[in-house]
């Protein structure tokens, strides 16, 4: 048959029908760098810290986990992982689900490779680095964009009022300003209520409330209170997404307040909140009464 076909090519050349060249064999290609394929995410401490776990496939269809804290602070504050097989993936993930206080839920690849890559801003910004163990999964992350906020349903102002009930909750228990930066402050609250001076209750009352206005007004500056506002919307995406829709929507107004310039916190009662928590910590820690947190 190869002869036969050979001999009416050479026919209809002759004739001059020449046929459609055959398309050019497809060329091998190989995979480069390993790409994210899944991705899973913490809820978020009262330090500003979550976990961050990223799974890339390799070139031969490995998988390689990797393993974070990032803080939005600090940065990237630790980092672990390496090659992992999916019966061991499945196992690690049931064990953290199993031990893990704050909500973990899985994510888009890209919504976690974003996040850590506003980490790695964090340490251009301060000038400094991330643990040398993150040195091998550096170009996994390059030519990443940033995450940015996640993306919220309109806040309802009425749901401000509310928005202290978050600290109630387990997952946000240790919420607060840093108790470190309001130890004179708290020493001041602290001889206020002790003073020997006859003074009404009245007097007192305001004395306290001064110095609490002070610490609003100075530790949530502009930038802090970005930060917390960002706190906030992730924790209002993490809510979200574990179908618990009603603090979500709380956490989403407390993002929309604590991002709105414009606003004073002095009345806020979640900012009242958060800066009364660090004074009852920092007056316990002078007085002896608990260490510092750590």
């Amino acid at each position: 048959m190869r002869r036969a076909a050979k001999r009416a090519l050479y026919r209809l050349s002759q004739r001059g029908v020449v046929p459609a060249p055959a398309p050019p064999t497809a060329p091998v290609v190989r995979r480069g760098t390993p790409h994210a394929v899944r991705a899973w995410l913490s809820g978020i401490d009262g330090s500003g810290s979550r976990a961050a776990w990223i799974l890339f496939e390799g070139a031969y269809g490995g998988g390689a986990l990797c393993s974070l804290i990032v803080n939005d602070v600090v940065g990237i504050a630790e980092v672990a992982g390496g090659d992992i097989t999916k019966r061991r993936l499945e196992a690690e993930l049931a064990s953290l689900r199993a031990a893990q206080k704050l909500p973990w839920v899985e994510t888009e690849p890209a919504r976690a490779l974003g996040l850590v890559v506003e980490a790695l801003e964090l340490h251009r910004e301060r000038g400094t680095s991330p643990p040398a163990t993150f040195g091998r999964w550096q170009p996994f992350f390059a030519d990443v964009a940033p995450a940015g906020p996640p993306s919220l349903p309109a806040a309802d102002p009425a749901l401000a009022d509310r928005s202290v009930e978050l600290l109630g909750l387990p997952e946000m228990a240790g919420w607060f300003l840093d108790p470190e930066t309001v130890q004179s402050d708290a020493l001041e609250v602290q001889e206020a209520r002790e003073s020997r001076l006859v003074v009404s209750d009245q007097i007192k009352a305001e004395r306290q409330e001064a110095i609490l206005a002070r610490v609003i007004e100075r530790e949530f500056s502009p930038e802090a209170r970005r930060r917390w506002g960002r706190r906030f919307a992730e924790m209002a995406w993490i809510f979200g997404a574990i179908d618990r829709s009603e603090h979500a929507a709380i956490a989403a107004a407390a993002a929309a307040a604590f991002t709105d310039d414009q606003g004073s916190l002095v009345h806020h009662p979640l900012a009242r909140a958060l800066a009364q928590r660090a004074l009852e910590l920092a007056g316990e820690v002078a007085a002896g009464r608990l260490r510092p947190p750590t």
